[in-house]
């Protein structure tokens, strides 16, 4: 743990001022935020947390009228910007911003290229890079609460201290290992609007089981999942307040035509019944009377066969060899779902793009082909003509 004496708890506009005049010098930061979304659809932030050199601050953006000198150096391109599990923090900055920040460096998304485990969380990167048991005791805390207790700021500092230490050690080994380059493909993704803010034509394919429906019933849950985002954004509440996934197929199946019949929908409340009873009945009525969009062969997969199911495993067999050679984590390396989708025939995978197209697609690739054999020999597993 640091000493909470050096924490600068940030809750004036002079004080953001000095802290960014000071910040301005260093080429990266080590960045965390803490938020709340339980009743919004966008995430409320309440705290923000840096880290560089000796700084460490934690900003309040609640007492602060606006945050646009430490926004200003969040978005300069020449800072590397240190996260981990980068998602939801940078979602944050997207809906503030419009975009998010560029020159980015996720600790979770580098880890496996170290040999670490996939999707490792943050305690147990710290524990494994550092050897620092970190404590657990307020993730779940209320971040909009002020004052917030001394322990709380410790846990929110705690959070960007030890990953300011742990990033040059992460990113200096990858150097060594030459694969520091190959998360330029990663770190361009994240800054992708859509990973934050997906049309909401789309998020019809996020509904689970709607691949079942046809005709005039998948129409009715394609429009339906659709006005739910569109709402759910406009009211800032949390989309699933408004429809939840079966109930959307559930009026799917059903197509009630007036007011009358939707109430007899089971787990539709008189709440939702009474605010937006009478768009969904309308909308139900458009949707019905036109064409569903098609599920293409990319949201609708079949299940494998047998020798394509076989086929998959000796894949992924010859991806843990490569895999142990790099001491690279084998998921990580050749996902599953990827050696699916290549069985399939499909190139636009995982594995067949960025850096995996060299390591590992390729050399699937040729085993597909018949140009690499596959065979055992004192009971283990042999790849020839690589």
């Amino acid at each position: 743990m640091s000493d909470n004496n050096n924490i600068q708890f940030i809750d004036t506009a002079s004080a953001l001022n000095e802290l960014c005049a000071a910040l301005q010098p260093f080429d990266w930061l080590a960045i965390d935020t803490e938020f709340l979304r339980e009743r919004t659809y966008r995430p409320e932030l309440a705290l923000i947390q840096i880290a560089a050199g000796d700084i460490v601050a934690i900003i309040d953006p609640l007492a602060l009228d606006s945050l646009e000198p430490l926004l200003s150096i969040l978005y300069n391109p020449a800072t590397t910007k240190v996260l981990h599990a980068a998602g939801q923090d940078l979602e944050i900055f997207y809906w503030l911003c419009g975009k998010v920040p560029e020159n980015l460096f996720d600790t979770q998304i580098a880890a496996p290229l170290l040999g670490y485990q996939e999707q490792l969380g943050y305690g147990n990167l710290i524990r494994e890079v550092l050897g620092v048991e970190l404590a657990k005791s307020h993730a779940r805390a209320d971040w909009m609460r002020r004052p917030l207790p001394e322990k709380q700021l410790q846990y929110a500092a705690d959070d960007v201290i030890y990953l300011a230490r742990a990033y040059p050690i992460m990113r200096d080994r990858l150097q060594e290992l030459g694969r520091l380059d190959w998360l330029q493909a990663e770190w361009r993704d994240m800054t992708n609007p859509e990973r934050y803010e997906k049309p909401a034509e789309h998020m019809w394919k996020r509904v689970k089981q709607v691949n079942n429906l046809k005709g005039a019933r998948l129409s009715v849950a394609q429009h339906l999942a659709s006005w739910r985002e569109v709402t759910a954004r406009t009211l800032n509440t949390p989309r699933t307040w408004l429809l939840k996934d079966p109930l959307i197929l559930d009026l799917a199946r059903q197509m009630p035509d007036d007011i009358d019949e939707l109430k007899h929908v089971r787990g539709l409340s008189a709440g939702t019944i009474r605010q937006h009873g009478k768009a969904i009945v309308s909308l139900i009525g458009e949707a019905r009377q036109s064409a569903p969009i098609p599920i293409g062969p990319q949201t609708r997969k079949g299940g494998l066969t047998v020798g394509q199911d076989a086929a998959v495993d000796l894949l992924e067999a010859v991806a843990k060899l490569y895999a142990a050679e790099l001491a690279i984590n084998a998921t990580v390396l050749a996902p599953r779902k990827s050696i699916e989708d290549l069985i399939r025939g499909q190139t636009e995978t995982a594995v067949m793009q960025g850096w995996r197209h060299e390591l590992i697609g390729q050399r699937l690739q040729r085993v597909l082909d018949g140009e690499t054999k596959v065979a055992i020999e004192a009971g283990q597993l042999q790849v020839i003509g690589t």
